[in-house]
């Protein structure tokens, strides 16, 4: 046993979670996120500790954690909380695909790892080459939706995936923007005005509406509205930024975008 190496960690969102069980570091875990749900056996084994941007932090400190991971300026009061308490806190803040294997890559080598994540880093790599190998034309336009009340499009990785899944997002200059706040959607007819054949829902754990959506003003004359291309996918497939994403929400993008070449006969 390495005595630098963590050996008690706390993971206060799901993507450290299911990276480490992924590269075979589970039993490092002593504390994970309310929200976890992959890999299922992490509800099971280990203590669930904190939501997103709340923890209980005595709770925390009782497992005795040598090293907690975060993610994002959102659990910046958790983490300085945990700092204060003398834990050592290592918050990710990586917002693209580019920072998802970043972020597989870096964890492994934390926890000793380095060769096991390089080979999940690699096959999440070789996984997304492929399907931008088999990307056909043309490109639909896809509007993703985060939120609904306010609108909220989608995120860097999201609107990345898109595009290796054979689409386009209808909002890539939002997903520059890493904060919800700054991808609202302050004219809901903007979406109308970009014609999306696509419409894809992933409402942060909230069940997607589609009835809801196809009902707004004015969306009626939206393409994928009059062709009932609208669909869901849920949002630990998805908006999580760890290996789920690149597999998982990978494989639901290009199942909608190759049904709708099916659905317009388009040939292969």
């Amino acid at each position: 046993m390495n005595a630098l190496l963590p050996e008690r960690i706390v993971c206060l969102t799901e993507e450290t979670t299911e990276t480490l069980y992924l590269i075979g570091e589970a039993k490092r875990i002593v504390g994970i996120s309310g929200f976890t749900v992959r890999p299922p056996q992490a509800r099971q084994e280990k203590p669930r500790v904190s939501a997103f941007t709340s923890a209980k932090i005595e709770k925390i400190l009782a497992l005795s954690p040598d090293l907690v991971l975060g993610f994002s300026d959102l659990q910046a009061d958790i983490a300085a909380d945990l700092i204060r308490a003398g834990v050592t806190v290592m918050v990710f803040n990586h917002r693209s695909v580019d920072g998802i294997l970043g972020m597989i890559r870096t964890l492994g080598a934390m926890v000793g790892a380095p060769d096991r994540a390089e080979t999940l880093a690699g096959d999440c790599e070789r996984h997304l080459n492929q399907a931008r190998s088999q990307i056909r034309m043309p490109r639909p336009r896809v509007y993703f939706e985060e939120w609904d009340e306010p609108q909220i499009s989608a995120i860097r990785w999201v609107s990345e995936l898109i595009g290796f899944a054979g689409g386009e997002d209808i909002f890539p200059e939002l997903a520059k923007c890493p904060e919800g706040k700054g991808r609202i959607i302050a004219d809901p007819l903007e979406v109308v005005r970009r014609q999306p054949d696509i419409i894809i829902g992933s409402w942060c754990g909230k069940k997607f509406r589609p009835e809801k959506v196809a009902a707004r003003m004015g969306w009626e004359s939206v393409p994928a509205v009059r062709c009932g291309a609208l669909f869901e996918i849920k949002s630990a497939e998805i908006l999580q930024p760890g290996p789920a994403a690149l597999t998982d929400g990978l494989a639901r993008l290009r199942a909608i975008i190759d049904g709708w070449h099916a659905a317009k006969g388009l040939a292969q």
